[in-house]
């Protein structure tokens, strides 16, 4: 069936009971790990944003996000935020963070536009997470330290789950391996991008793909990236083998943000040179915004990957196609 894997043989480990506890014990376990590996507090964040602000995440910018009005406002519009990428760096300042401190909080987004399938979801829940860091560290080393750190929440927490349930087994790698979007297409000039990365995935167990948004030699870039949040030099995916699926699995998408040359460059490449008129652009053009370093971790994902699910169904309630949930449901894929 189309957007749909069944493994051969699969079979869930976990009735649906048992499954939201050990949901829990992933999320607990894997947040409280990172906000000590890279000092991060906890905040509450916005579920929806005034769109005027430029607080809103484009994304790949074709994707609609969802809107509606306040009646109370005269009809103002609101948009559901789509990622915190934004705000996040807004907060920092707002909220007086330090060099070195940073916040995480829950981000939970529809994505309308979104082609599901097993990995892929209208609902998307993650942690988004960022700090301030100083002008020296906008450099490709403390960019690689920070995904190793992160990289190292994420081998903790499956040796911690292998412990709790012993059908778990660890597969990540003791290291994460490195490689830019660039030279990821001059090693399989033939491949597509998802193939590219599939086949280095499949090669190294983990990976981390920098340097995306720009254009490769080839014309086209790797994936596509809002300009306004991360510096396309400084940038990446942490990528994960999934051999449930034999996929590779994005855990999570990372960066150093742009700075104001980053974000005039990148503005103008992207062809949307009037977002600098924006109140969150143009904070960054006046250098008030603080300087940082952040992601988004998708926690579903994760709870899939750890779980060893064959659908993201499994780890989250959202809505599908009466025809996938009538096959899950004869394959044995238990959808919440």
């Amino acid at each position: 069936m189309q957007n749909l894997t069944i493994p051969s043989n699969y079979h869930a480990e976990l009735n649906l009971h048992d499954t939201q506890i050990a949901i829990k014990t992933v999320k607990d376990f894997f947040q409280t790990r990172l906000a000590q590996t890279l000092d991060l507090s906890r905040v509450s964040a916005p579920l929806f944003v005034d769109p005027d602000t430029g607080m809103n995440d484009n994304l790949n910018g074709w994707e609609r996000p969802v809107s509606f009005d306040i009646l109370e406002q005269n009809g103002r519009e609101a948009q559901v935020v789509q990622s915190l990428a934004k705000w996040k760096r807004y907060a920092l300042g707002n909220y007086d963070f330090q060099v070195g401190e940073g916040l995480y909080t829950d981000m939970n987004a529809i994505r309308r536009d979104e082609t599901t399938d097993n990995i892929h979801s209208v609902f998307v829940d993650q942690w988004d997470w960022e700090k301030v860091i100083r002008r020296e560290d906008r450099n490709v080393y403390f960019l690689k330290d920070t995904v190793r750190e992160v990289y190292q929440v994420l081998r903790k927490t499956e040796k911690y789950m292998s412990i709790q349930y012993d059908y778990i087994h660890e597969i990540l790698p003791e290291e994460i391996y490195f490689i830019t979007s660039q030279e990821l297409e001059d090693l399989y000039p033939t491949l597509t991008p998802r193939e590219r990365e599939a086949r280095i995935t499949r090669e190294k167990g983990a990976v981390f793909i920098m340097q995306i948004g720009d254009k490769l030699k080839s014309g086209v870039p790797h994936d596509g990236r809002s300009p306004d949040y991360d510096d396309w030099t400084l940038n990446g995916d942490i990528l994960v083998w999934y051999p449930v699926l034999d996929i590779a699995l994005e855990l999570s998408s990372m960066g150093i943000r742009v700075d104001a040359a980053a974000l005039t460059e990148q503005l103008k490449k992207a062809g949307c040179e009037d977002r600098a008129n924006l109140p969150f652009q143009k904070a960054i053009l006046d250098d008030t915004l603080p300087l940082s370093i952040g992601g988004g971790i998708g926690q579903s994902r994760i709870c899939m990957f750890y779980l060893r699910k064959a659908h993201i169904g499994e780890v989250q309630s959202s809505i599908w196609p009466p025809e996938i949930l009538e096959a899950c449901k004869k394959a044995g894929i238990p959808i919440l």
